[in-house]
């Protein structure tokens, strides 16, 4: 995959906002991520034969080749430079897997997403940033996995560094691999129905999002109790509160302006609940 040498990192010394997208005004030559650490990156995205991965400045074409041939996964990558993008056609056809993969000749920041359901990136910090937004964007529950670099204040859902000692740049022979999964956008107020021992009862619940990060509330008439061990990952979501003397447990998938699941009190079992978006 590409990295921005350090050439290109003064040429950037001053971070884009994440608005802005970096000027590429230099051809950037790529360093190929070590083995294990391509293995290491599809591994922690579970990478499989249903999924779609798109590499973002796959220069040889590496992970998407490895993904192809192991998994059984399609995909495209997407590099500037010409050169490149044929070396690692001419990889794939040599690997038997380019009728699973596609490299084009592309801007990064112009492509399109949507597609996937596992990006993987070797960039600098600020491309990361700017790419933030868009990742966010995508299906709840797609994985990012990025070689080296974070996403800014977005904290990652896993991260892990394996000794790499073919790395060719850095002075320790390591590297770090994050992952994140997308979360679904919940945050906001949502109207529910509580069932309880004197019958179902009218409820709003506030829940205030950073990233997969959930606090918030459950209001049923005057009474307002918070959210207790919020928990949030791609569209799946559970919480709990302290009514009196019972706990009620609720969990349930987001999508399409419901959240459908169980509720349940204390020890008892399970009933269905919905809840529907109300702003």
């Amino acid at each position: 995959m590409r990295l921005a040498t350090i050439l290109l990192a003064l040429v950037l010394a001053v971070p884009a906002r994440a608005e802005e997208e970096p000027k590429i005004t230099e051809e950037t030559p790529y360093v190929q991520s070590p083995r294990i650490v391509v293995e290491t990156m599809l591994k922690m995205a579970q990478v499989r034969a249903s999924d779609f991965l798109i590499d973002l400045g796959s220069g040889d074409g590496r992970i998407l080749i490895t993904a192809a041939k192991k998994y059984g996964a399609r995909g495209f990558g997407v590099d500037y430079d010409p050169r490149l993008v044929k070396l690692a056609t001419d990889n794939a056809q040599k690997a038997g897997v380019a009728d699973r993969v596609t490299f084009l000749e592309q801007d990064i920041f112009k492509t399109d997403l949507r597609s996937a359901s596992v990006v993987a990136m070797y960039l600098l910090p600020n491309y990361n940033l700017v790419l933030k937004p868009r990742l966010l964007q995508l299906k709840p529950g797609t994985r990012v996995v990025s070689h080296d670099y974070g996403m800014g204040d977005w904290p990652a859902d896993a991260e892990l560094t394996v000794p790499a000692p073919e790395k060719p740049v850095g002075a320790r022979k390591e590297s770090t691999i994050y992952l994140w999964i997308v979360p679904a956008r919940v945050e906001g107020a949502w109207k529910t129905v509580i069932p309880g021992a004197r019958g179902a009862r009218s409820a709003t619940l506030r829940f205030e999002q950073h990233y997969q990060r959930l606090e918030g509330t459950l209001q049923i008439g005057k009474m307002i109790l918070r959210l207790e061990r919020t928990y949030l990952r791609a569209n799946y979501l559970s919480f709990r509160v302290q009514d009196g003397p019972a706990t009620v447990r609720f969990q349930g998938y987001a999508g399409n302006g419901r959240i459908a699941g169980e509720v349940a009190r204390s020890n008892g079992r399970g009933v269905r609940w919905r809840a529907l978006r109300a702003d």
